[in-house]
């Protein structure tokens, strides 16, 4: 019997294989995740280290952006042709290459070639997650599935970034790579032992010529909607994240020590809000709780982004909540545009995506940059700019996100 089969109950109840596999993709989020978000805390670091300014660091932060967008393309056409499982273990490997290559790096030109070599691998495992999840669960579990998965954001504030920086207060910015490595490895083994062949729609794939399965994607109007959406999303994050330790030390005047805190209770909070969300996704309906996170994101943004000199507590609650906000906007939006693409183009689609993804994230972490100033005593000039742009944009994706979740077939009771 087939790994889809054994998944795809009606009783909508984990099994154990179940639980493994979503245990497996999102300690390998975890790994790919905490790669990604642990250069934006070290921010405050790097920048005097390397004597690189805001607009050099934004750089360094896109070009894994640029280089995953590129690489999602090229996969693109690849995608539904092989094994997920060999082709997940394939760019996991060349992730943690990456990632040593960040762990080498002795100046700005070498960081900027190790972030472009990581993103060119990592950058692609995100959508081959999401095709493997989609592959195996029903959409009527695919609320819950993102949310257990999401967690893996959580537990890198939680568990990785705290170490991270306790690593990078000790030693210095090296120091944390190391750590990921020591984690990513494990993680790779495990994959290899323990996870099943995911492979059952190589037999559902007639197009033999990469790129023309590629263009066949590309060219479905019915994917365009989910395209400009999936560019969309992401924006808020690459726009704000990067600076936001440099904002917390430099304009609400916090030290570099309290860092961990913040990214600890966040980290704790957002573990539970992330499988609720998936719940009420399912539950409640994963287009109305997308509603209610961008209800969420479009109060607290303006509140975060316009912070004075506020007390530590404040600061914390404030970040919860919009990381809450942010969740609620995710989970839902990941089921839902799963259920988009056909199961011969869901590798391809979700690289596209993946690639579009990335593409927009760097222009948005490169405007990021050109808008903000650096003052002389350290301040960020302009952050609250930054707010306004990621508020457009999320009103946006509400409109969009209710044409997408139209075109949706609904699953039938017996699917």
């Amino acid at each position: 019997m087939s790994n889809t089969a054994i998944l795809a109950k009606p009783s909508l109840i984990f099994t154990g294989y179940q639980k493994l596999v979503l245990g497996i993709l999102a300690f390998l989020q975890f790994t790919i995740i905490l790669d990604f978000m642990i250069i934006s805390p070290l921010g405050a670091m790097m920048m005097p280290t390397l004597n690189i300014t805001p607009q050099q660091f934004g750089w360094a932060v896109s070009s894994y952006a640029f280089s995953a967008g590129v690489s999602g393309f090229l996969a693109a056409g690849f995608a539904d042709r092989f094994d997920r499982k060999r082709l997940l273990l394939f760019f996991y490997c060349g992730f943690m290459l990456g990632t040593l290559l960040c762990a080498l790096a002795a100046n700005y030109h070498m960081l900027l070639m190790a972030r472009i070599v990581t993103g060119l691998f990592g950058g692609v495992i995100g959508s081959i997650v999401l095709a493997i999840a989609t592959d195996l669960f029903p959409l009527e579990m695919r609320g819950r599935v993102m949310g257990i998965i999401s967690t893996a954001f959580a537990a890198s504030q939680v568990l990785g970034l705290p170490a991270g920086l306790f690593f990078a207060n000790h030693w210095d910015w090296h120091a944390p790579f190391f750590a990921i490595l020591a984690v990513a490895v494990p993680a790779g083994l495990v994959i290899l032992t323990f996870m099943k062949p995911v492979a059952d729609h190589l037999a559902l794939n007639e197009e033999r010529n990469p790129l023309v399965h590629l263009m066949h994607t590309i060219s479905e109007r019915r994917y365009w909607l989910a395209f400009v959406l999936i560019m969309l999303m992401p924006t808020g994050g690459y726009m704000l994240m990067p600076f936001g330790t440099a904002y917390i030390v430099n304009n609400i005047g916090l030290t570099f020590e309290v860092l961990p805190m913040i990214y600890l209770i966040t980290g704790i909070c957002t573990i539970f809000v992330g499988p609720l969300v998936g719940k009420a996704s399912d539950r409640f309906g994963k287009f109305p709780t997308f509603c209610f996170g961008s209800a969420v994101t479009l109060v607290m943004v303006p509140v975060w982004t316009n912070l004075g000199h506020v007390p530590l507590a404040w600061v914390i609650v404030v970040n919860v909540v919009l990381f809450a906000g942010i969740f609620s906007r995710i989970i839902p939006s990941q089921a839902l545009i799963s259920a988009i693409p056909d199961p011969s183009r869901r590798g391809s689609f979700n690289a596209i995506s993946a690639s579009l993804q990335q593409l927009a994230g760097g222009v948005s972490a490169a405007i990021a940059g050109l808008v903000i100033v650096q003052l002389p005593s350290g301040a960020l000039q302009h952050f609250n700019w930054l707010g306004i742009i990621v508020i457009a944009i999320a009103m946006v994706s509400v409109v969009l996100m209710y044409f997408v979740q139209k075109q949706i077939r609904q699953p039938s009771p017996a699917a």
